[in-house]
């Protein structure tokens, strides 16, 4: 007689979350794994009042999640009600994962790790001299931490919030503040966009297409949709580029990994990620 599956339950909190793919690689990835997994979205867009990360944080915790998936608007704010943050989170200033476990709530953040590894498989051995960086944000900390470990030599910050890219660059070896998005461009290898701009809710650019060169590498994080208005342009002058899909999967695996304390499959989760692609528009 087959065992009965493992129950576990883990959820997304978040704004403006309903599109998310996140769910669905998780619960594919733990039918897979034998798991009764259920995922649930958290939204709090349209919430009066919006709740705050520390109730969010603690209704979960009762409610008997094993842990959440953090996002947009909740990365840093969550940090102050835990108990434990992992080098990785540290170092980023956000968490974008939570596990519950004997009692103590443990931050981590596994967009770093998972942008990282998208740029290994995706951008294998493209030039890392100089690499402009769009947004100084939750994910943008994330990705500049990533750009350093990958050896970028001077990484451009550019955010329309001045004063946080500054407190970005002072955190990360080898960046800079880009004053000037124009010079910065010229001067860059590679470009990464780490805003929303590009989303289905952000129409546009964090750069001005003409700024654009064929010596360019480009890189969104946005995968929604997965060809964004700047990999177009970036495509249109002959540039390498690289989708926000393999940050979503990679960030997706390693969370599921801290969640179930299972290794999970890549394949299998990518695959799960690109159906989306194959089905009906929604």
């Amino acid at each position: 007689m087959q065992s009965r599956p493992r129950d576990l339950r883990v959820g997304l909190i978040g704004q403006g979350i309903q599109a998310s793919r996140t769910p669905a690689m998780h619960r594919a990835e733990g039918a897979a794994q034998g798991l009764a997994l259920r995922y649930d979205l958290i939204d709090v867009e349209g919430m009066t009042p919006a709740p705050a990360a520390a109730d969010l944080i603690a209704r979960a915790e009762a409610e008997g999640y094993a842990g959440l998936n953090v996002t947009y608007p909740f990365k840093r704010a969550v940090m102050d009600h835990l108990h434990e943050v992992s080098d990785a989170a540290r170092r980023v200033g956000a968490v974008n994962t939570i596990v519950f476990r004997d009692g103590r709530r443990f931050g981590h953040n596994t967009d770093f790790w998972g942008f990282a590894e998208s740029v290994r498989q995706g951008l294998p051995r493209v030039p890392m001299g100089t690499v402009l960086l769009l947004g100084a944000g939750g994910a943008g900390g994330a990705v500049a931490h990533a750009l350093a470990d990958l050896g970028a030599g001077r990484i451009l910050i550019a955010d329309r919030d001045a004063a946080l890219a500054a407190t970005l660059c002072a955190a990360v070896a080898g960046a800079q503040v880009a004053g000037d998005l124009a010079d910065a461009a010229a001067r860059a290898d590679g470009i990464v966009n780490a805003t929303p701009m590009g989303m289905a809710r952000h129409p546009g650019t964090a750069l001005p297409v003409d700024l654009l060169h064929r010596r360019h590498w480009v890189a969104d994080i946005v995968y929604f949709p997965l060809e964004t208005a700047l990999l177009a342009a970036a495509r249109d002058q002959g540039c390498a580029t690289l989708s926000g899909a393999g940050m979503a999967v990679f960030q997706a695996v390693r969370a599921f990994r801290l969640f179930t304390g299972l290794d999970p499959s890549a394949a299998r989760m990518r695959a799960t990620f690109e159906a989306f692609d194959t089905a009906a528009p929604h």
